[in-house]
């Protein structure tokens, strides 16, 4: 599953894009909702908890928790922007 990255969330990850396995690893269950996908990210990145969002883009819409992710979806992390 490949995630696309945009402002600080690039600078955390310290990458465009972020590559996530789609096979069970070491007994972890791999994302299958946006939900689990931000408990995933939230882990691994602790620094993307102190965003005050984060939004989570699925085929290029806006996607809620409960909403299912596979890995041929098209994932990009949206975080605060702000304007000037």
């Amino acid at each position: 599953m490949t995630i696309l990255l945009f402002g600080v969330t690039k600078d955390i990850v310290g990458s465009p894009s972020l590559s996530i396995p789609t096979t069970n690893i070491m007994g972890k269950p791999i994302p299958k909702t946006v939900k689990e996908l931000k408990e995933f990210l939230f882990k691994r990145y602790p620094a993307m908890k102190n965003l005050s969002s984060l939004a989570i883009a699925v085929n290029n819409n806006y996607a809620k928790d409960e909403e299912s992710i596979n890995s041929y979806d098209e994932i990009a992390l949206i975080p605060p922007v702000s304007g000037g």
